[in-house]
């Protein structure tokens, strides 16, 4: 977000947190991109702000809560409401301290990712199918005015890319359940009480090895029944997906031109190795 909508989101969380009767009166940036991640002060409770046209923050929390309920390793609601303020939707989470500064070891990503899983399978709640975030990223790529810095013969690539990999990983034959959607490194806390997932906002329906995607690589070697064709179709589709995301004029994510470059490049020898 820029300076003067961060202000105003910041306001927007200071006065969710006083409506649920907590006392915040100052708000420590964590991470600001297209939404805004603040910690905030003396209560300690972590919001997340999003515009308001981001309609996707009750169906975040009904995951949420519903993972809670059978034991999934996910951060904590602080409320179970969704605030409405000044053109932005505000969350309220549990802030968790970090403990560690290095990564969290791939077989405990793996056996959290395998627990989140588990959950998720208990868990029935209308969701996205994975193919409709590919077809959002197609879309994108179709659109001149939304992505006008990709050249023609990129767009082309990026749009076929999408379409093989989107009916590889369809045509798997692999069962299906309730995913995350992007659990990749910055989405798993490591916390004093084991690593914890948040953001669920991308929550859709898929192979597992759609959500090992994202991992680091090594993590799947600690997670047990994985369909290893099905992952690197996996792997190369979710590398077109991001791509795709980084050539929106609109995208706020920091350097976002320059991976975009960097990943149409990877993306290129990923599908000359798996042609």
């Amino acid at each position: 977000m820029q300076e003067y909508e961060a202000r105003r989101a910041t306001q927007a969380a200071i006065s969710s947190a006083s409506l649920f009767g907590l006392t915040a009166h100052d708000a420590a940036v964590l991470h600001n991109s297209n939404k805004l991640t603040l910690r905030l002060q003396p209560c300690d409770v972590l919001a997340r702000v999003a515009p308001m046209t981001s309609q996707c923050a009750q169906f975040e929390v009904d995951v949420a809560q519903r993972l809670a309920e059978v034991g999934s390793p996910v951060a904590a609601l602080q409320a179970p409401e969704v605030f409405f303020l000044d053109d932005y939707v505000v969350t309220l989470w549990a802030y968790y301290e970090p403990v560690t500064s290095q990564a969290i070891p791939n077989a405990d990503y793996a056996g959290a990712l395998e627990c989140l899983h588990a959950g998720m399978r208990r868990v029935d709640l209308p969701s996205p199918h994975f193919t409709d975030r590919v077809a959002e990223a197609r879309t994108l790529v179709a659109d001149h005015a939304r992505t006008p810095e990709l050249a023609d013969a990129e767009r082309v690539f990026l749009a076929s890319t999408l379409d093989r990999m989107r009916r590889a990983v369809s045509e798997s034959g692999r069962p299906e359940q309730l995913l995350h959607g992007e659990p990749h490194p910055g989405n798993l806390l490591s916390t004093r009480t084991g690593p914890l997932f948040i953001d669920f906002e991308t929550c859709c329906r898929g192979p597992i090895e759609f959500d090992l995607a994202y991992a680091p690589d090594e993590v799947a070697d600690h997670y047990p029944g994985i369909d290893h064709q099905l992952l690197r179709d996996c792997r190369t589709l979710m590398l077109a997906m991001i791509t795709a995301w980084r050539w929106d004029r609109d995208d706020q994510l920091p350097n976002g031109h320059r991976l975009g470059i960097e990943w149409l490049s990877e993306l290129r020898k990923a599908t000359a190795q798996s042609g």
